[in-house]
């Protein structure tokens, strides 16, 4: 009896496996469907970007400045990047923090915050910080043919120029990280640089925001040079250590740069 279920374990067991290897290879064959994510690494150095992703870098795609690697020198930098679809009282909140701290950000808005909040996103051009493209709708373009994916860029563009009176920066950054090798094709071939990042946390969720001493010391402790950090301006959370995260960035060291600096040093 004992060695029946042994064999109808061990035929479970591979059934399962098989289940998963068919699974995994049927994701990668959706014309290339990519998530991207990048690990934490100790000691302030640039953490590897995985071997399936590295041929971004070659299509106009940046995950952080390799030309400011060097976690000791005299001045480090960092881009300091939030990713805006909507406001809850926390947007506005951290766009006075980085004008109290004289900080240059850039901000990957939607349709809703320009059309829902067009003041709000008036502020972020008119007080320095870099206004980028996040999609119109925000929804997975992965899988997206060509003209889906640029419709919902022009219509951000449109939207943007029509409601503000100004251009949105050709930088793009893809929803939830999910993306294709033909999406950033189609957003260089159209003047696009598309941003990833070397550094995120989940702040994201509003019902389950991280305590706020753990959450400096998590963006502390994994801070590096030339580092692309992602933040949610809607979290709670993050309005209210911003301030504190920036003195102790700069006490290291770190000064903030712009995405005009990040892929123009990259390009030189």
């Amino acid at each position: 009896m004992k060695g029946e279920k042994m064999k109808k374990g061990a035929k479970w067991t591979l059934t399962v496996l098989i289940i998963c290897i068919l699974t995994t290879s049927t994701v990668h064959a959706e014309v290339g469907s990519y998530s991207w994510y990048c690990r934490h690494v100790k000691g302030h150095i640039q953490p590897p970007i995985a071997e399936e992703l590295q041929f971004v870098e070659s299509l106009n795609g940046y995950c952080l400045d390799r030309r400011s690697a060097d976690p000791n020198a005299q001045s480090k930098v960092i881009y300091l990047t939030f990713d805006a679809g909507y406001e809850n009282g926390n947007v506005k909140k951290t766009l006075d923090v980085l004008r109290q701290k004289d900080v240059s950000a850039a901000f990957f808005i939607l349709e809703n915050l320009v059309t829902r909040n067009t003041d709000l996103v008036k502020r972020m051009a008119e007080e320095g910080h870099t206004v980028c493209n996040h999609t119109a709708s925000h929804k997975n373009m992965s899988c997206a043919k060509s003209e889906e994916f640029l419709a919902e860029l022009n219509r951000l563009e449109a939207i943007y120029e029509q409601e503000t009176g100004k251009q949105l920066a050709k930088y793009y950054r893809p929803p939830e990280g999910r993306f294709s090798r033909e999406n950033l094709i189609d957003a260089s071939q159209n003047g696009y640089k598309t941003i990833f990042w070397s550094f995120a946390y989940p702040d994201w969720d509003n019902n389950r925001q991280i305590d706020l001493e753990k959450a400096k010391a998590i963006i502390l402790d994994n801070a590096h040079n030339g580092e692309i950090m992602l933040l949610h301006p809607t979290s709670s959370t993050n309005a209210a250590i911003l301030g504190d995260v920036i003195d102790a960035l700069r006490a290291q060291g770190y000064r903030f740069g712009t995405l005009d600096e990040l892929t123009s040093t990259a390009e030189a």
